[in-house]
């Protein structure tokens, strides 16, 4: 345990590793460290820990994992390197990539067998670039699995970070996979209504005893089985409480100074520091200098927490480590809308589930599809920022009919039996009889407009899209609706009233960071490591080069190199010679 010592002056704590930041991928490297014998603690800035990642599907990307082998997807390294060669390009960092290939699989090994944290097997989640050389069509996935509050120790549950309520469902989170397919087709399919009713139920039950939904999934229940993790080998984990400068000796980073609710606290840390405090989302100067057609900094609308505001960074800059701006993109793009609410809180959605659907397209103000609607949110976004006319603000509007909007999600508002007259009053959804009434409404081109909906449908109405692929993709068909026929992707905007949603660019984090090496050690200008400084998660150049090649390409990196970071804090440096443990059948 770490020992905390006090004077009339200050206190002092001593540890073997400090982490700061307490989101996946300060957890990981928490957890990884402490099972290794270390003494840990992990100071975080915000009330709670969690970060974006409780926020977030919780998905990570990790090829070779043991619960895909065991599911009978087999494939060799060498897949996943040709595909990472062709989607990164230039931005390939074979070091980097090679450690995050090896060591993905043991990562997810160590928690399932050693840890409260499960997976469950993401088998139909394909890369996004569907094709390229060495794409994969599912299985290089995993998420947590879901669990109930009750399960996690009850001093710990304040420190959780709770369901972001516009991914949610009255405040319950639905996971990606069978459970969002059984919401999606509950006015649809008996199995379907069964399986919602008994959710809804369980969780009107639960704010009724408890005051707060109790089942946890995708990044509540990721951050939720780590915190337990840690906790159980005896990881102090103090909220609260950001660090304020690194402590250095000869050159070497030998701890911190916290600010807590009592004043500074001096850590004493053995083997060093790791940085995970989230990046930079909400650093309006460093958005202004570094984010496309971002003049005032304030043009982007981020998923991210408040307190991430660059912490990290400047605390590794300090210490002589390296920003990397050289990326293909600072950030990890999101389409999102505004969600206006009584009181005057705007709310922030992602709109990552909708847009595959058939039935929807999205279109510029001059009336005209610029994307694959289907695509990732990273590749739609982009293509948004780039197509959008510079003399106009970069947004883009979602376009449905009235079928498309009873039946699917279509951004806050949900399907029937849900009414949808809450959205249209407070002026998210516009609503118009016809494409031209819609048009007029949203400042689009109308007869542009109708002229795109009319080609679409003409194409969709046999499921092909010329002009952008949509639907060719296992990705595109995934996105979709696998009862939709005949293709997953594609559907005419045929009977009216037809709807709309204005949305603008937005990013889940950051994709630049401080440059590391392939143990996650910070580096210098000159390539050098900082003896004694680590970094993982968003506070580390994104290993991807800025590029968005596959669903979970934050989290499971930012899983990966705390795992890293952790085990050569500890010693443990025989990476490529760890051989995968079996699963257990804990839960």
């Amino acid at each position: 345990m770490a020992v905390m010592t006090a004077t009339a002056q200050a206190r002092t704590l001593d540890c073997d590793l400090l982490v700061v930041g307490g989101g996946a991928a300060g957890l990981s490297g928490a957890v990884t460290a402490a099972y290794h014998g270390l003494t840990v603690v992990v100071a975080e800035k915000a009330p709670v820990l969690g970060g974006a990642t409780s926020w977030s599907g919780g998905w990570m990307w990790a090829p070779l994992n043991p619960l895909s082998q065991a599911d009978g997807i087999i494939e060799d390294v060498d897949a996943p390197r040709t595909y990472l060669k062709h989607a990164l390009g230039d931005n390939y960092d074979e070091p980097r990539v090679e450690a995050l290939l090896a060591n993905s699989p043991h990562m997810v090994s160590f928690f399932e067998n050693h840890t409260k944290l499960q997976f469950v097997s993401g088998t139909w989640i394909a890369d996004i670039q569907g094709d390229l050389p060495g794409a994969g069509t599912g299985g290089r996935s995993v998420g947590p699995k879901p669990i109930n509050m009750r399960r996690i120790k009850k001093s710990l549950r304040p420190k959780l970070r709770k369901q972001l309520y516009e991914t949610s469902f009255l405040g319950l989170g639905i996971m990606a996979g069978p459970d969002l397919q059984a919401f999606l087709h509950a006015t649809t399919s008996v199995k379907g209504f069964f399986h919602a009713a008994w959710r809804v139920a369980f969780h009107l039950l639960d704010l009724i005893l408890y005051r707060q939904g109790m089942q946890l999934v995708n990044g509540t229940a990721l951050i939720a089985r780590l915190a337990q993790s840690a906790n159980d080998l005896g990881v102090q984990l103090l909220v609260n409480t950001p660090a304020t400068r690194l402590l250095t000796e000869d050159g070497a980073v030998t701890g911190a100074v916290l600010s807590g609710a009592d004043g500074e606290v001096t850590v004493n840390a053995r083997r060093g520091v790791l940085l995970a405090a989230g990046g930079f989302p909400n650093d309006v100067a460093r958005r202004r200098e570094l984010f496309p057609r971002t003049p005032t900094g304030q043009e982007h609308w981020t998923l991210a927490p408040t307190e991430t505001t660059g912490d990290g960074v400047t605390l590794g800059e300090a210490a002589g480590g390296l920003f990397e701006t050289k990326l293909a993109s600072p950030a990890a793009w999101c389409p999102v809308s505004l969600v206006p609410y009584r009181g005057g809180r705007v709310g922030t959605y992602p709109h990552i589930v909708d847009r595959g659907k058939p039935g929807l397209i999205a279109v510029l103000s001059n009336g005209r599809r610029f994307v694959n609607e289907a695509d990732g949110y990273y590749q739609f976004t982009s293509a948004m920022i780039e197509a959008a006319p510079a003399d106009q603000e970069v947004a883009a509007w979602l376009i449905c009919d009235h079928a498309f909007q009873r039946r699917y999600p279509f951004g806050m508002s949900k399907p029937f039996p849900v009414p949808v007259w809450p959205y249209l009053r407070s002026g998210y959804l516009k609503r118009g009889a016809t494409l031209e009434d819609l048009a007029r409404q949203c400042g689009i081109d109308p007869g542009a407009l109708a002229a795109t909906v009319a080609s679409f449908n003409k194409h969709a109405a046999v499921g092909e899209d010329p002009e952008f692929g949509r639907g060719r993709s296992a990705f595109n068909r995934g996105s979709g609706d696998p009862e939709h026929k005949p293709n997953p992707s594609l559907a005419p905007l045929e009977k009216g009233p037809f709807y709309a949603i204005k949305v603008l660019p937005g990013s889940f984090g950051t994709f630049a960071g401080l440059k590391a090496d392939a143990s996650s050690r910070v580096l210098t200008a000159d390539g050098e490591p900082v003896p004694g400084l680590y970094v993982a998660g968003s506070d580390q150049a994104n290993v991807m080069g800025g590029h968005y090649p596959s669903g979970g390409i934050n989290i499971g990196p930012a899983m990966t190199f705390g795992y890293i970071a952790g085990r050569h804090a500890a010693g443990v440096q025989d990476y490529e010679n760890v051989i995968p443990l079996p699963l257990n059948d804990g839960n």
